[in-house]
C-alpha cells in the first residue's frame, strides 16, 4: 500500500476527547494489549497527530504520529500497526516468518506467497483467513511487515503451502516507514518453542512427509503492485533444523573433525561477518546498530545446514566478537546512543584474506561445495543449482531473480573471477613474498632516440625483486655501453632502466642465466639483433 509515494491532505494534532476515543479504539482491536501499554501507545500528554493521505492508489488511510514516527494507520475503520508499533509489542499478532530475500520484494509491493514462509519446528501460528499478522525474518523476531491472511492456516497446510499467503499492507522500508525516524528493526532473540505433535483434533489436516517436505521449500512467487507481473525467485533452501542436544547446536559436525564445538563456533562467526560485511553492507547503510547488523545480516549468511550461536561461541557475546574486529581495525563501532551500539565505519580496504589458493583448489572447493549441498541438478548433471550462499558470490543484482542454475565451467569461471587475483615470488634463502594483483612481466623494447640511434628499456624489474640500480650497473659493465635508470612513464613509484644501443642479448642472458627467471615472464627476448651470415 506504501510502496509508492504518498499524498498528505491534513496534519493536525489530536484532541483530548478524540485521544481518548482512539486509546478505546486500540484496546477493542488489539485484545493482547493491557490498560498500560495502550495508554503508552496513545500517550495522554505527549504530542500525537493524526495525518490524513491518499496512497498512491487513491486509498484514504488516517495515520497517526507519535515521537515523530508514525504508530497507527486507519484504512476503512480499521485499525493497523506500523512496524514501528511493533518493535516495542513484538507480540501483538501472530508472526510468520520468511526468509530475508523476500523483503525487498515485499517493500517493492508484492504479496507473500506462501512457498515463501519458512515453517519453523513449533509450527505455524493458528490464524483464520483475514487476520492481521506479522512478517518476521529468520533469526529475528522484529516484525519487518504487516499483512492481512488470505487463507486459514489448516487451509495453508492443505494446499502444501501455494499459493498467496498473505496480502501486504505495509513493510520496512516503504513510504511510512520513511515518514517516520527510518531506524531499523532492533534484533529480538526468537523464541524457542517444542515442536508440537503433527496429528491434530478431528477436521484437521496431518501433514505426510511429502508435504512436509513442501514446506521446507523456499519460492517466492510475488506480483508487483504497479504492474502486475508475476515474477518467481526459486532456490531450494532447507530450514535448519535446530538440534535438541545442547552439545551440538545444529551445527552436524563431522565426527573426523578434530576441532572443537567452540573452534567451530569461532569460524563460522567469522565468516559470517566477513560475508555480511562483504555482500551485504554498503556505505550508506552506516551507521547501523550491531542488533540490526547481527539479525538482519549476519544470521542470514549463515550456511545452510548451519545455526550460529554466538553463546557456544568463545566470544560468548556479539559486543566482546565486535570488539575484537575493532581492535583488528575492520570495523569501528560507537555508542551513539546510552546503551546502544551502531557500527559506523568499514575500513573497506582492509587487508584481511584468508590463505592463497590456486585455481584448481579453488574448483575442487566449488565442486565439493556443490555436491555437498546436493545442488548438482538430476536430471542434467551439468548444471548446478544456486543456492543463496553461491547467489550472493557470483550473481550480480540483476540476477538474483532470474539466474537458478549454471553450467560448471560457468560457475567455475565467475567464482574465479570474484577472487583478488595475487602472485607470489620465492627468492633463494628467503621466504616467499605474496602480492596483490596480476604479475606483469618484464618488458623488454627498443626505442629510437635523437641521431636515429637505437637504446634498449626495461620495465617491471621490481616485480622481481631486482634493483633497477643494480641491473643497469651490470649491463653498464657487460655491454660497455652508457645506462640510466628514469621513472617509468605511467606507472607509479617503478623505475626503467635504458642502455644505448640493442643490448637485448646481453640482457636476455642475464635474466635467464644469471636471475635464473622464467622464459614466459619476460617479454620482448625476439628483439635481440640476429648474428650475421657465415661467409
Amino acid at each position: 500500500m506504501f510502496a509508492k509515494a504518498f499524498r498528505v491532505r491534513s496534519n493536525t494534532a489530536i484532541k483530548g476527547s478524540d485521544r481518548r476515543k482512539l486509546r478505546a479504539d486500540v484496546t477493542a482491536a488489539f485484545p493482547a494489549l493491557g490498560t498500560d501499554q495502550a495508554s503508552e501507545l496513545v500517550p495522554g500528554k505527549e504530542e500525537l497527530s493524526v495525518v490524513k493521505l491518499y496512497a498512491h492508489r487513491g486509498d484514504a488511510v488516517t495515520v497517526y504520529v507519535s515521537g515523530g514516527n508514525p504508530v497507527l494507520f486507519e484504512l476503512e475503520k480499521n485499525l493497523y500497526p506500523t512496524v514501528y508499533t511493533l518493535w516495542s509489542y513484538p507480540d501483538l499478532l501472530p508472526a510468520f516468518t520468511t526468509w530475508p530475500l523476500v523483503l525487498e520484494k515485499l517493500v517493492g509491493g508484492a504479496d507473500l506467497m506462501l512457498p515463501g514462509i519458512v515453517v519453523p519446528p513449533a509450527g505455524l501460528p493458528q490464524v483464520q483467513k483475514g487476520d492481521l499478522c506479522a512478517i518476521v525474518l529468520v533469526g529475528n523476531r522484529a516484525p519487518v511487515a504487516i499483512g492481512v491472511a488470505a487463507m486459514s492456516t489448516s487451509e495453508m497446510l492443505t494446499s502444501g503451502l501455494k499459493g498467496r499467503g498473505f496480502s501486504v499492507l505495509h513493510t520496512y522500508e516503504d513510504h511510512l516507514w520513511r515518514s517516520g525516524d527510518k531506524s531499523s528493526p532492533p534484533f529480538i532473540a526468537p523464541l524457542t518453542l517444542d515442536p508440537p505433535d503433527v496429528s491434530e483434533e478431528k477436521g484437521s489436516v496431518q501433514a505426510g512427509p511429502a508435504l512436509q517436505d513442501d514446506m521446507r521449500r523456499l519460492t517466492l512467487e510475488g506480483k508487483e503492485e504497479e504492474n502486475g507481473e508475476d515474477q518467481q525467485m526459486c532456490g531450494e533452501k532447507t530450514l535448519p533444523e535446530a538440534s535438541e542436544d545442547p552439545g551440538v547446536g545444529g551445527l552436524n559436525p563431522d565426527p573426523a573433525d578434530s576441532k572443537t564445538l567452540q573452534e567451530q563456533m569461532d569460524e563460522l562467526l567469522q565468516q559470517c561477518f566477513l560475508h555480511a560485511l562483504k555482500c551485504r553492507i554498503k556505505k550508506t547503510d552506516l551507521p547501523l546498530l550491531t542488533s540490526t547488523f547481527l539479525g538482519s545480516h549476519v544470521f542470514s549468511c549463515c550456511p545452510e545446514g548451519r545455526q550460529l550461536d554466538i553463546k557456544k561461541s568463545s566470544y560468548k557475546k556479539l559486543s566482546k566478537f565486535l570488539q575484537q574486529m575493532q581492535q583488528e581495525q575492520i570495523i569501528q563501532v560507537k555508542e551513539l546512543s546510552k546503551g546502544v551500539e551502531s557500527i559506523v565505519a568499514v575500513d573497506w580496504k582492509h587487508p584481511r584474506k584468508g590463505s592463497i589458493l590456486e585455481g584448481s583448489e579453488v574448483r575442487m572447493i566449488i565442486i565439493d561445495y556443490a555436491k555437498k549441498n546436493d545442488l548438482v541438478d538430476a536430471d542434467n548433471k551439468n548444471l548446478v543449482h544456486l543456492d543463496p550462499i553461491l547467489c550472493d558470490c557470483i550473481l550480480e543484482k540483476s540476477e538474483q531473480h532470474t539466474v537458478m542454475k549454471l553450467p560448471w565451467d560457468s560457475l567455475l569461471t565467475r567464482c574465479l573471477e570474484k577472487l583478488q587475483p595475487a602472485y607470489q615470488v620465492t627468492f633463494p634463502g628467503q621466504g616467499p613474498v605474496v602480492k596483490k594483483g596480476k604479475i606483469c612481466p618484464i618488458d623488454i623494447t627498443l626505442a629510437q632516440r635523437a641521431s636515429n640511434k637505437k637504446v634498449t628499456v626495461v620495465r617491471n624489474l621490481e616485480a622481481y625483486g631486482l634493483d633497477p640500480c643494480t641491473v643497469a650497473a651490470t649491463l653498464q659493465q657487460r655491454c660497455q655501453a652508457s645506462t640510466t635508470v628514469t621513472p617509468a612513464p605511467g606507472a607509479k613509484d617503478s623505475l626503467q632502466v635504458q642502455i644505448q644501443g640493442n643490448q637485448v642479448h646481453h640482457l636476455g642472458r642475464l635474466l635467464l642465466e644469471e636471475y635464473q627467471l622464467p622464459r614466459k615472464h619476460i617479454q620482448g627476448l625476439e628483439k635481440a639483433p640476429k648474428p650475421g651470415k657465415k661467409k
